[in-house]
């Protein structure tokens, strides 16, 4: 008999195996610690449940949010889509007549680096003037300056999402800066005129034509942007893209996520309880097995997910590594990490030394540490 697509992905079997001592001993020694736990491993395969506890039990995901947001993203995009940041004026014989528009569109990549190629493109198009100011067009973003739920997050944590966000919005020296349009202006301009496009500033100077699009910028692929994302777990890149892909607003672009889920799994409401796209917020909640079912859907899915199963942080052999040192783990542990104040989670896959793939998530709120989590994961993997 043939299953449909969300029942195949919701049959995670009841039974478990004899001898899970360990497991029960390591739960209980963090309930008596007062840790809130779901947990579980999966055979990524049949769905069979090996080893859990509370799996159903919604808790406070940290950055394993981004499980959920990046794969609905990858979905329903598609990993090549890319991201046009628009460049407009009034250009003849090589000045541009009053302003220089820049349009954003969302690019959460858009770095002073790829601005000096956008204005190499610009200077081959034969530029070299503006006798007006460099504008931003900020019009793709709705005046929402922050998510629901980031109420109780530390006011440092995130820059504001604009549109047309220059260096994640953020100084040299990686301090948020509390004018980013005045960071994108400058940063605009400066390389400009390194490139030898001078830009006069005069105000009010108008040409004799409506402005034409000169130029645009693109993004690197979705797939590209989504392995930054989950290696360093970039709450900033995927705030921008969730934002985008709510036309401009974040309370469309998590209802979207959430009608994807809805659709194509059969989670509703309250299995996907999400407010961010990173999990910043306090208010987002999800279970053990909600991430494993959404973990081993991304699995089978070949569409996009070896592009989604790549982007986690893996032990050993890549620059994102990270804190545990197992030798057993290396190359054999593929996770999305996820930490606030009283959470800690890790959810992902594990080959076992036979050569089998589990799926599985880990929620701890309260007094738990990172060791907590990786002593679980290590036995499960040995």
């Amino acid at each position: 008999m043939r299953l449909s697509l969300p029942t195949f992905f919701l049959v995670l079997l009841s039974a478990l195996p004899a001898g899970a001592q360990d497991f029960q001993t390591w739960v209980r020694g963090l309930e008596a610690r007062g840790v809130e736990v779901s947990a579980g491993i999966w055979d990524v395969d049949t769905g069979k449940a090996l080893e859990r506890h509370h799996d159903d039990l919604a808790l406070v995901p940290a950055s394993t949010t981004k499980v959920v947001t990046t794969y609905a993203l990858l979905k329903t995009l598609k990993p090549d889509s890319t991201i046009e940041t628009e460049v407009w004026g009034d250009l003849k014989d090589g000045v541009v007549q009053g302003d220089l528009t820049f349009k954003g569109d969302g690019d959460p990549l858009f770095t002073s680096e790829r601005i000096w190629l956008l204005a190499q493109s610009l200077k081959k198009l034969g530029l070299h003037r503006v006798t007006g100011t460099i504008l931003l067009d900020q019009s793709a973003f709705d005046a929402q300056r922050e998510p629901q739920g980031w109420e109780n997050t530390t006011a440092d944590t995130l820059p504001v999402v604009r549109a047309l966000s220059v260096d994640f919005n953020r100084a040299e020296n990686g301090r948020i800066v509390a004018d980013p349009d005045r960071l994108a202006r400058e940063t605009i301009q400066r390389i400009l005129e390194e490139t030898g496009i001078a830009v006069e500033g005069r105000v009010g100077v108008n040409g004799p034509v409506a402005p034409r699009k000169l130029t645009s910028w693109t993004s690197p692929p979705l797939r590209a942007l989504v392995q930054d994302i989950n290696k360093w777990s970039n709450n900033f890149m995927i705030e921008m893209l969730v934002r985008r892909f709510g036309a401009g607003s974040w309370p469309r672009g998590i209802q979207r996520v959430q009608a994807f889920y809805r659709t194509a799994f059969g989670l509703g409401p309250e299995a996907l309880q999400i407010t961010d796209g990173s999990g910043l917020s306090k208010d987002n909640r999800l279970s053990a097995r909600t991430l494993a079912i959404i973990l081993r859907g991304a699995y089978h899915d070949f569409e996009v997910g070896p592009e989604f199963v790549s982007s986690l942080k893996i032990i050993g052999g890549e620059p994102w590594k990270l804190k545990v040192k197992d030798p057993n783990l290396t190359r054999r542990v593929r996770v999305k990490t996820g930490h606030l104040d009283r959470v800690t989670s890790l959810s992902g896959y594990l080959q076992t030394f036979d050569g089998k793939v589990k799926v599985f998530a880990i929620l701890l709120n309260g007094p738990a540490h990172d060791e907590d989590v990786w002593e679980q994961v290590s036995r499960w993997a040995n």
